[in-house]
């Protein structure tokens, strides 16, 4: 590991009070370690505090307990240096494509002339070029994910968080858009954390799988990924990446016994 990590978190803790009730512990002491341009994914049972954890580092939340660390600087609120993409695409459908993408850029006043050849670069680098003028509702759910993940890059950030980001496509579309994300890292490089749902796609896309317990939630396994990037999708049926998702799905399971339904995390 990096001795100088891109995101540092020591015993991170994270309590909800609740009106007349015990309070909700959704993180109990989290330390993790994420290198500079490396990926990993979290997995974990529903409710576990994957989200929970990602908004902290994003500095949407504040831990009860423990240290967030970006660079060696303590997280205490958002910055230009981190960018999130959320699961449902956040475009204003008022708007093209070009005025979603730098939509940021714009208002932080920034000069055009600054930011406009790197846009249309990042227009090119998703598979957009020539749906600058569209408005969202031209466009599928995969490229509208696109234009999210492009506006994540355009201040060009050195972490990147993502929120299940392909959850919501169908397989095609979430294949496409996982060798998207490759091609997008190889030529980037950005630090990113990246939550899923989807095994697969964390063995697929991950330097390490990171998997956590259910709630409270606590890292129980940090499995290195042993596979090259990037990654053809004909890896998945290889004897070893099936060993890797075995393993994986088997720790979820374990710590995914049943209990009483709560809110997501």
């Amino acid at each position: 590991m990096d001795v100088h990590p891109k995101i540092a978190l020591h015993a991170v803790g994270r309590r909800f009070s609740a009106s007349g009730g015990a309070a909700t512990i959704a993180l109990q002491g989290v330390s993790l370690q994420v290198a500079a341009q490396e990926i990993v994914c979290l997995v974990g049972p529903s409710g576990c505090g994957k989200t929970t954890l990602l908004n902290i580092v994003a500095g949407f939340d504040r831990a009860s307990e423990g240290e967030v660390l970006v660079d060696g600087q303590p997280v205490n609120g958002v910055g230009p240096e981190r960018a999130v993409v959320f699961q449902s695409p956040a475009l204003f459908p008022w708007r093209t494509v070009f005025d979603n993408l730098v939509f940021g850029a714009y208002h932080r006043g920034l000069p055009r002339a600054d930011y406009e050849p790197r846009a249309r670069h990042l227009l090119d680098a998703v598979g957009l070029h020539g749906f600058d003028a569209h408005y969202p509702y031209q466009l599928s759910v995969g490229m509208r994910q696109r234009v999210q993940i492009a506006r994540a890059l355009l201040m060009n950030p050195e972490v990147i968080l993502m929120d299940e980001p392909f959850g919501a496509l169908d397989f095609q579309t979430r294949l496409t858009m996982q060798e998207l994300l490759q091609t997008i890292w190889s030529e980037f490089r950005p630090t990113i954390l990246f939550i899923t749902h989807d095994v697969e796609e964390a063995a697929f896309l991950g330097d390490r799988v990171v998997v956590m317990s259910r709630r409270p939630g606590r890292i129980v396994e940090d499995i290195p990924v042993p596979f090259a990037k990037p990654r053809a999708y004909e890896l998945t049926s290889s004897a070893p990446f099936q060993a890797l998702k075995d393993r994986v799905l088997q720790l979820i399971r374990r710590e995914g016994a049943p209990q009483a339904k709560t809110a997501s995390c």
